[in-house]
């Protein structure tokens, strides 16, 4: 677990807590019981997800234990969250404090359930594992296969209908946009999800699907259908999508320009 006194994430998110439970006292309970009355930004995390997917089948008092136990299992998964919470942070408008991605953000509460659940299945404990994966589905509204890869600094913005499947991985910051698939064809077995590189910025309702691989610095427009590998520092945008230009950034993902037009023409068009 990160050092306390070097954890800025963790202590700019007490330092916001603490000024909104002044600002707001009818919000101060939860806010104690959820950030306030932890110690580690782990601690916080666990008490809020367990919360959250808390039932009659696995109480939260249970929850809270396993998510502890992923939490000093892997200390990389403390180590992505925060990249998160930054990544959210500097790259989604509505969000103007580091504290709200964990206390309100189903998309990035939904990733981190993720996480607990990938450990667990990296462990063995794929029935533990595909629990986890049912709860966060039913509570999140995205649905990730705990087998899938996925890196740091990643936004899923929204994140309601993004699926990704059992072999897909995805790289270091990423922005992934709502109602986006990353499945595969229905007809191929084995490794057939798709790769995604890092710094890709996917859009609203993109589906990439089967073995494909998505280069670095890719830009998916919104509702493509890509069914091709995607060759890094470009854009692609259609139904079946095709190669459209060139981002202009070198990381998409970062600046979150969704439009297509900006940036080098694709080879072989020309200037209307």
């Amino acid at each position: 677990m990160t050092d306390t006194a070097q954890d800025t994430v963790w202590e700019e998110i007490r330092a916001e807590v603490a000024l909104a439970a002044q600002q707001e006292p009818l919000l101060a309970s939860f806010l104690y019981a959820v950030v306030l009355n932890h110690k580690t930004y782990e601690d916080a995390a666990s008490f809020q997800l367990a919360s959250k997917l808390g039932s009659t089948t696995l109480p939260g008092v249970s929850l809270h234990d396993l998510i502890d136990e992923a939490f000093a299992g892997d200390p990389a998964i403390g180590e992505a969250f925060r990249a998160d919470t930054v990544a959210v942070r500097n790259r989604d408008p509505a969000c103007r404090y580091y504290s709200q991605p964990m206390l309100y953000f189903k998309g990035f509460q939904g990733l981190q359930a993720h996480r607990v659940a990938h450990y667990y299945w990296e462990q063995g404990r794929e029935p533990l594992a595909l629990f986890l994966q049912s709860l966060a589905s039913e509570v999140f509204g995205l649905d990730i296969h705990p087998a899938a890869r996925i890196g740091q600094g990643i936004l899923l913005d929204h994140a309601t209908a993004v699926v990704i499947g059992e072999t897909a991985t995805v790289g270091d910051n990423v922005s992934i946009l709502h109602q986006v698939t990353l499945g595969g064809t229905g007809k191929q077995g084995g490794d057939r999800h798709p790769k995604i590189g890092n710094g890709v910025l996917i859009s609203v309702g993109a589906s990439i699907l089967g073995n494909v691989h998505v280069g670095d610095g890719a830009k998916i427009a919104a509702h493509a259908v890509v069914l091709t590998d995607v060759p890094p520092h470009s854009t692609f945008a259609g139904v079946p999508a095709r190669m459209v230009g060139h981002p202009d950034a070198q990381q998409p993902a970062l600046e979150m320009d969704h439009s297509i037009n900006g940036g080098q023409p694709a080879s072989g068009e020309r200037d209307s």
